[in-house]
This record gives C-alpha cells, structure tokens and sequence, in this order.
C-alpha cells in the first residue's frame, strides 16, 4: 500500500520552504489535486509564483522566490524522465522567469523525499543547502564564494559526501550577471532568464542532494511495461540515431539549408564556415565520449576535448547547437576551438549561452558602427570574427570588469543605455535574447518568438522539430509545415499547440526532444499509469495550456502588454540578403491577429480574456487580473 504520508503517486506530496532571512527549514505538503491541475514541475512552480511574489517585486530583492520543481514523473524509469524546473521573476526580463535542465539532479533531489524547495528571502551571508533523506539544513559558504563551478562542485562534495549531486552557480550568478545560470552535474545547466542571479542575490552557492526516498507507481507493472515498449520503438527513430551520433549541432546543416544560421549578430543568414563547426566536425575534432541524461535513450550530450591550439588540453561537455549558433555564427567565429572553449567557460563560470553569445555579438556590431568605442572597451577592437576578444569578453562578463559590466546587463538594457540606434539590431524579445534559428527563414518561429511567455526563445514552441520531421506528440490533425518562407495563419494553430504541448513537458519533467520520438497518447497513458488519474488527451494538453495561460497572466500583471508581443526590427524591416531565404523579412503581423483569436486573448491590453481564463479553471486568476 501506498504509505500514509505519501498523498500523490508519482510525487511525495511535499515540498521544503527555505527562508534565508530567518535560516529556517520547513515541510509543506502540496495537496493531490495542485499536483493533478499543474502536473508538477513548471506548472507547479507558475502558481507558487503567482500565489506568493507580490507585483512589481524586486527581481533581485527580497520579495523574489526562486522556486525549484521536479515534475510528476521526474525519477520514474520512462523515455528521459529526468528533468527539474526552475522559477522566479526574471532579473533579466522583469516576467515569468523559467528555465529547464536535465542530468541526474533532479532525480536524486526528488530522492531525497521532496518534490520542490521555494527559497524566500536573503541570507545574510553565504550559505548551501544541504539535503539528505527528508532532512535539510543551511550550511555556511563563505569560504565558496568566487569559487568556479567545478571547484563549488567538488568542494561541497567533500564536506556533504561524495554521493550528493550539486546544484550550484559559479562567479556569474554571485555579481549578479543578468543572464547567470544555475548549474547542475557540471555540464547541464538551468540557463535561460538569469535565475543564477537570483541565487546570487539571495546568497545561495548551491544545493547539495541525495536520498533513496523512490516514489511510489500506481500500476508498476503495467507501467514497466509500456515505458520498455517505447524504449523499444524508440531505437528504429532516425531523430535518435542522428543526436546521438551528431548531438544537438546536427540542426546546423538542416538549418543552413534554408539560409537561416544568425551570422554577424544576424545581419545574414548564411556563414560560409560552418563546415568547420557543425555536427561531424565535433565528431571529428573534439569529441571524446557521449553523455546522457538520466532514463535517456538518446545520448546527445557530447563530451569533449581540445586537441590543438592554444586551449589544447581542456576539457568539458558540449558544445551544443545554441552555443555554436552564438558564439559561432553570431560572432562570425568558425574556430571550434575557441567556440568550444568559449563553452566551457560559460558552464565554468555560471552564464547562459545564448545570452551571452548574442550579447558579444551584438556589442561587436555596435563597435562596427561607432556605437562602442576603444575608450569604451578599453582599448580592444571588438571585431567580428576575432576567436580571442570573443574569450576575452566571456572573462569580462562573468567578473563584471570593464566592459563586460555593460554586457553582463544583457542586449536589452545595453541599447537602452547605449542608443544611438542600436535597438534596431538588438537582438531580443522582451530583453531576452534570441537563440540561433532566424525566423525569416521559418515564418512560423518569429510568431512563437513574439509570444513566448519568457521572451526570445526557441523551445517554447520548436517549430524546427516539425520543419525538420514529424512531431507525434502534436494532436492537430494538420502539423504540417508547408512553406517556412511564407506567412500562413492558417499555420498558427501549430504554434499554439507547440506552445501547450511543449509546456506540459517542462511540467511532467520530461525532455522536450522526446516529443519528436513519443506520441502524445504515450505520455497520457504514462501519466495515468504512474500516478492513477484519469487524464485524457484533450485534458493533458488543456493542462499545458493552463500552465501557459498561467504564466502570461503573470507577465499581464507584472506590466507586459501585446505591443511587447514583437520582433526586433532587423527581422521584421531588413530583408536577408543572401541564400535560400534572400529578400525575406518577418510578416509577424498576418499571424499575431490569428493568435490572438484562436488563443483568446485581448487584443489591446494582451491579457488572456475572462471567459478563456474560467475555461482553464483559472476563475482567480482571472478576477485579480481584470479587477
């Protein structure tokens, strides 16, 4: 029998409640019937931040939570199953913050017997978390402060035990980098919306987990089962077969055949180099193993070492499509070495890729117009291309030194600051920076760059994946793409159902990627055999589109209106100038009017309207935001 103090199949029924201020550590229990309607993980982690972060709270200030959510079926063996949630109020954005990882960390924080931890307020001092078999205290960190990630890593491994997994941010989320990651098994990381700064501000260094508290399966044997059904089907999937041998970089080719690869902060499509930085190229020069996530059947993570040059030696994990996308194209840098090396320093210091990729590329256009000068940069020449000022420039970010202090604030508040027109090439949604697909080269995407709840960002909706190949986890009976380079809002439904789907994902703790590999009536019936409930197909993704009602509620409230659900005007006034997508720019505005009406929100204010707030079950929400 299920054990009295477990309340939910799949989850333990509680989470802990860390109040830094006061250097207290309480048990919550979460009732069934949350965990049902917010699946867990993200979903979860929105109405903690709804219900508990008062508006216009201080991202950086004491009034922010930073809530870490496992989802419901995060440390069950089923097709990568492994991932957390982590969500805030974004210093980088001022919304939703939220960001993914996977690895191994979730799963052994949610053995540890707890399925969440809402961090609140701020440490006087320094401290880490550690948590061991349904027990957790604070512990001092001074001593880790300005500590690397590795070194935090292996340090509070010696002092909790060599069995704990580590979650922590390095120098990056300490001074408060914008765009600081959280950090977890070294190489995966919680990346987008700068939720390592919250950490730092809160002066959290890390969280240490173990424990063999394993949650309990309604049906076990039928779930074993089914999920070793579609272990099985999953080896005759061609998406599989071509991440774990290439990793995430086998979209660069498929992306250039379209001339779609941002090159020189996006002023072009095509970047004539990639050969010497794609796919087989990692293969070929600088991988060393496969990795993989926890339950996972695809291996893509890449273990790497650099064999030549003058970073010859050093080793790490990745570098994955993003960060070749920014530091590579965006920077016009076809050195995989130095994009590579690049890479691991973000992961070492604590700061997302693609923020900080694209932020470089961006103060190099700004020094190729005059915008920055040499008094600005402190005598360097930030030149496109150049491997070395690009390193430089990760160092400076991450200590806040020089001119790496404008460019920790992120590409938004740099233009704002800077002027002189560079907004027009600011490369961001709503202040967070946009990921290495450009959208006039798939209509589509510059839809779901417009929307996404927490600003510029590509998996939100991937609409890559159905571009690329079939995505059975969608449920419209039409997913097909026809003509990327065309605007059709006929097409937008295929936006919002990746929006939905894709968002119950990041709330079941499941990886997105499996979505191109496993049906969407595979992971109902995985659901309901794990935890007992009855959930059909239509009520799973009108559980995702709760959740993503849920949470642009919370950017209405917070100030986010529909004139913010925008492109920036490279993409939506500058015609590509050469390849397959020549002549092409955004035609957001034949497809946001379509949005809106099949979504059901205001046109003019941006809110989700009452009637489709009470649909979703969301009468409160509803009330506070029309009040």
């Amino acid at each position: 029998m299920i054990p009295e103090v477990l309340k939910v199949y799949g989850c333990h029924g509680k989470i802990l409640r860390v109040n830094l201020s006061s250097n207290t550590i309480t048990d919550e229990e979460v009732p069934e019937s949350k965990y049902k309607k917010y699946l867990g993980g993200a979903g979860l982690a929105t109405r903690f931040l709804w219900d508990e972060v008062p508006k216009d709270a201080d991202p950086l200030g004491e009034e922010n939570k930073l809530i870490f959510m496992t989802g419901s079926l995060t440390g069950v063996i089923a097709p990568s199953t492994g991932r957390f949630s982590v969500v805030g109020k974004s210093p980088q954005t001022g919304i939703w913050g939220q960001a993914n990882s996977g690895g191994r960390w979730g799963v052994d924080f949610k053995k540890s017997g707890y399925d969440g931890i809402v961090f609140e307020g701020i440490s006087p001092k320094p401290v880490y978390l550690v948590i061991d078999e349904n027990k957790a205290e604070l512990r001092d960190a001074s001593h880790l402060w300005g500590m690397s990630v590795p070194q935090t890593t292996e340090e509070v491994k010696k002092e909790a035990g060599d069995n704990f997994n580590i979650a922590c941010i390095g120098p990056g989320g300490e001074n408060l980098v914008r765009y600081a990651s959280i950090m977890n098994d070294l190489g995966r990381t919680a990346g987008r919306c700068g939720l390592g700064a919250i950490m730092g501000s809160k002066k959290l260094k890390a969280i240490a987990a173990w424990g063999n508290s394993r949650v309990q399966i309604h049906q076990p044997e039928e779930f074993k089962a089914y999920s070793k059904k579609l272990y099985e089907l999953m080896d005759d999937s061609m998406f599989k077969m071509s991440l774990q041998s290439f990793g995430t970089n086998v979209v660069l080719d498929l992306v250039c055949i379209r001339g779609g690869f941002p090159t020189r902060n996006w002023q072009s499509g095509v970047f004539e180099e990639t050969d010497y930085i794609n796919g087989p190229a990692i293969s070929d020069k600088i991988l060393t193993k496969n990795l993989t996530c926890y339950a996972c059947p695809i291996e893509c993570g890449r273990g790497t070492e650099i064999k030549v040059g003058k970073y010859a030696g050093q080793k790490g994990e990745g570098p994955e499509y993003e960060t070749v996308g920014t530091f590579g194209g965006m920077c016009a840098v076809g050195n995989l070495e130095a994009i590579t090396m690049a890479g691991y320093l973000c992961n070492e210091y604590g700061i997302d890729t693609i923020s900080a990729g694209s932020t470089i590329a961006f103060a190099m256009e700004c020094y190729e117009k005059g915008i920055l000068t040499g008094e600005d940069t402190g005598g360097r020449a930030l030149n496109f291309g150049d491997p070395d000022v690009m390193i430089d420039l990760v160092h400076l970010i991450a200590k806040r030194e020089g001119i790496g202090d404008l460019l920790a604030e992120g590409t938004k508040k740099m233009s704002e600051m800077l002027g002189q027109g560079s907004e027009a090439f600011a490369m961001h949604v709503k202040g967070l920076e946009l990921p290495a697909y450009d959208s006039r080269a798939v209509q589509l995407t510059g839809l779901t760059y417009a929307t996404a709840n927490r600003g510029g960002d590509h998996i939100t909706a991937y609409v890559q994946g159905p571009t690329f190949m079939d995505a059975p986890f969608l449920i419209i009976e039409d997913s097909e793409i026809k003509d990327p380079f065309t605007a059709n809002p006929g097409e937008v439904q295929i936006a919002i159902d990746l929006e939905d789907m894709l968002t119950t994902f990041d709330c079941i703790g499941a990886c997105k990627f499996m979505g191109l590999c496993v049906s969407a009536e595979d992971w109902v019936e995985l659901i309901n055999l794990v935890t007992g409930w009855d959930y059909t197909l239509e009520g799973y993704k009108q559980a995702g589109e709760r959740v993503y009602n849920l949470a642009r509620s919370y950017c209405n409230r917070e100030g986010l209106t529909a004139g913010e659900d925008t492109l920036p005007r490279r993409l939506l006034e500058d015609p590509l100038p050469e390849g397959p997508a020549e002549g092409h720019v955004n035609e957001l505005p034949a497809l946001l009017e379509r949005y809106y009406q099949l979504r059901g929100w205001d046109r003019q204010s941006g809110k989700p309207k009452t009637a489709k707030l009470k649909e979703l079950d969301l009468e409160d929400i509803a009330e506070a935001l029309w009040s």
